[in-house]
Order: structure tokens, then C-alpha cells, then sequence
């Protein structure tokens, strides 16, 4: 697999504004995918990010790339708690809220949108495409918004930006770890 995808699904975590984003990919190479992760593993750990594969459905795969110190600042969050907790996540350590999260994709009859807190978006419009189950909301782009339009607006626009770029750099030569902006150690 080729670092453009990475870089074409995940610049704003790559760059450091985004806790997480989730990639589907579909292959039968699962032994190809594997050493793929593991490649993308040894060269991005270093600068604080981390790629897994959530979940797999036949030949269908959830490879979710992530600032794990990111995110372990999230979950800590008291509104971020009181959401995850009643869904049966534990209140620590990462690796098992982690855990918690591919057992609910794998297991669970309906998707678990709690995920959106996993990728950083605002916890008041997850708990709203929850309670309002996907309809309603004053906006779409990245997540349906329920809360502030105008700063979700500012968000997506700086996503899409910074992936623009990322991608022409890319395309002239800049490498995946160069692309990579380092914020704290694994």
C-alpha cells in the first residue's frame, strides 16, 4: 500500500489538528496490509502517531491513524467520560478504550458513533447524532453538525486545506515522515 493513502485520508492528524481518522480500504492482501501498517508504524511512531487496523469485514478494512497522546487527552475529558462510560468504556487507559471500540465494531448490531470522540469531533455534536440517531443537525461536512456552523465550517475548511497541500507535497517528492509533524512520543 502507498503512503498517499495515509496522506490523502489522514493530513489533518499527520499535521497535528486532528486527534484521529478512519480509512476504509479494501484488499485480499491482508498479510500486505499487515506489513504495510507495520512500515507506516516504525516511521511515524517517532513523531507521535500511531496506525491500527480497527476492523475487518471480509475484505474490507478500518485502519484508524491516530495521535495516541491526543487522544488520551480527549477521553479524559469529563463531557467525552460521560458520554463513553454508559456505552461500557473504562475511564483508562487508552489501550483498552481502544479495545472497547473494536469489540462495539465488531460485535455490535449498529455502528457505534460514539467513534466521532475518537476522531476528535465535538462531543456535543456526537452525543446529538446519537440522540437524534443521524437526523437533524444544521450541517454537514466532515460530521454532521448540531452545535457551532461557523466553527465546524472553519474546521472543515482548514482539513481540506492542509490535505490539499499535503497531497502536492507528496506528489513533489516530500515523504510521508517529512509530512509527519512531531508532537509527542508514543
Amino acid at each position: 500500500m502507498s503512503d498517499e493513502l495515509i496522506i490523502r485520508f489522514a493530513a489533518p492528524t499527520l499535521a497535528s489538528l486532528k486527534v484521529g481518522s478512519l480509512i476504509s480500504y479494501r484488499t485480499t492482501d491482508f498479510d500486505g496490509l499487515q506489513q504495510s501498517v507495520i512500515r507506516w508504524n516504525t516511521r511515524l511512531n517517532p513523531k507521535g502517531v500511531k496506525v491500527t487496523i480497527l476492523q475487518q469485514k471480509n475484505d474490507l478494512f478500518l485502519l484508524y491513524v491516530h495521535r495516541p497522546k491526543l487522544l488520551e487527552q480527549q477521553l479524559n475529558r469529563l463531557e467525552v467520560q460521560s458520554l463513553l462510560c454508559p456505552l461500557g468504556y473504562p475511564s483508562c487507559p487508552l489501550a483498552e478504550s481502544l479495545g472497547h471500540l473494536k469489540h462495539r465494531l465488531n460485535k455490535e448490531l449498529q455502528f457505534p458513533h460514539e467513534i466521532g470522540v475518537f476522531l476528535g469531533y465535538p462531543t456535543a455534536d456526537v452525543e446529538a447524532f446519537i440522540r437524534h440517531k443521524g437526523c437533524g443537525g444544521k450541517c454537514d461536512g466532515l460530521w454532521k453538525v448540531y452545535t457551532d456552523v461557523e466553527q465546524a465550517q472553519k474546521i472543515f475548511a482548514q482539513f481540506k486545506k492542509c490535505t490539499r497541500l499535503y497531497v502536492e507535497l507528496h506528489k513533489r517528492g516530500k515523504q510521508l515522515e517529512d509530512l509527519t509533524v512531531r508532537r509527542m512520543k508514543i
